[in-house]
């Protein structure tokens, strides 16, 4: 990719924008880092220290003054503000990147799709977990059809934090759109949709478990997808063993893996992306095979591709200079969103939910 760089404006400098965003766009040809929005003076300092050459904003106000010195926006804010600045950016005739989950309901999603859609720009959302290693490899196994016809697809994403950490994404108030079942809960249902399509049923349980604890900390989800699929989904705080990340099971063999894709951790810790990038050791490698466990015997490892976090803001980049496809757009966010709201009914109500 030549020409000019796309200015990039990152509104929000926590958990997310400073470990995911700011590194990755950072790292993107055709992308620079041009201003970061924190009213936290750590944050700032944080900022300007990890990348010297970026300006500071204390409000988004002050960035959208100048909207015409940037060509993308990158919302990287508590989840409350997500809808709105995303409406001020698109408003501002400025492409649009939001982290998940990018609204509180689906409809709110498709709002901001129209928008971006009458007014010709460029409008995602960031699901990087499409992007993780354990996903790239298990989509490869599917294509190659050495699973044979998928019955059954297990994903777990769980933690182990017994006490409550505070903060929005732990806050009861339903305005701050927290909780496990957006958090965890987008990423495990974005990876079902992507992998097997759209869902018919939903069922769901959401549990408060943890003393001290607003929201939910312990979810599981039954989505029956329309392919005869059914896909189990758990995200969890209070997990004290921790599952498979993946377990698989087709008409000819079943994948296990388990472990988190490493990109996650090597971000916090300060890595950037490079030779070797997202890699794992063999002894982290999931296994195929069918009549036996990983355990007992009998499976072969399957080497596990390398995550590839950088091709998201790749394909973003390659979108907005040269006309590529739009690496996770809002109507499919908006269609997991739709499945999420099904599953806070269903656990709230104690029924299944048809879509």
């Amino acid at each position: 990719m030549t020409g000019t760089p796309l200015r990039v404006g990152l509104i929000g400098y926590g958990l997310a924008g400073s470990v995911f965003h700011a590194p990755l766009i950072a790292a993107t040809e055709g992308l620079v880092l041009d201003t970061v929005v924190t009213s936290n003076p750590e944050r700032q300092e944080q900022a300007r220290a990890g990348f010297p050459d970026v300006r500071v904003a204390g409000t988004p106000d002050e960035l959208f003054a100048r909207s015409g010195d940037l060509d993308l926006i990158v919302i990287a804010s508590p989840n409350r503000t997500h809808v709105p600045l995303a409406r001020t950016a698109l408003e501002a005739g400025l492409a649009v990147v939001v982290d998940k989950p990018v609204a509180g309901t689906a409809a709110e999603a498709r709002e901001l799709a129209g928008l971006a859609e009458k007014r010709g720009l460029f409008l995602s959302v960031f699901q990087n977990r499409r992007w993780d290693n354990d996903f790239l490899t298990l989509r490869g196994l599917l294509a190659e059809g050495a699973l044979g016809d998928v019955w059954r697809f297990e994903s777990r994403f769980e933690r182990w934090r017994p006490q409550p950490k505070g903060g929005w994404r732990e806050s009861g108030d339903p305005a701050e759109i927290g909780g496990l079942l957006y958090d965890l809960g987008s990423h495990v249902v974005d990876q079902a949709l992507v992998l097997f399509g759209p869902v018919t049923q939903v069922y769901a349980e959401s549990v408060v478990r943890r003393a001290g604890a607003e929201t939910d900390d312990d979810t599981f989800l039954a989505l029956t997808h329309a392919n005869g699929v059914r896909s189990h989904l758990y995200a969890s705080a209070t997990t004290a063993q921790l599952g498979p990340r993946f377990r698989v099971l087709g008409s000819k063999a079943g994948y296990v893996k388990y472990g988190l894709d490493p990109q996650e951790a090597a971000l916090r810790d300060g890595e950037r992306p490079g030779p070797g990038w997202g890699t794992e050791p063999e002894e982290l490698w999931g296994h195929i095979g069918a009549g036996e466990s990983p355990l007992t015997g009998g499976e072969d490892p399957v080497p596990t591709l390398p995550g590839d976090y950088p091709a998201y803001y790749a394909a973003v980049a390659k979108a907005l200079a040269d006309g590529g496809p739009n690496p996770v757009t809002a109507a499919e966010a908006a269609a997991a969103l739709e499945v999420l709201e099904a599953a806070r009914r269903s656990a709230r109500d104690g029924m299944t939910v048809q879509l």
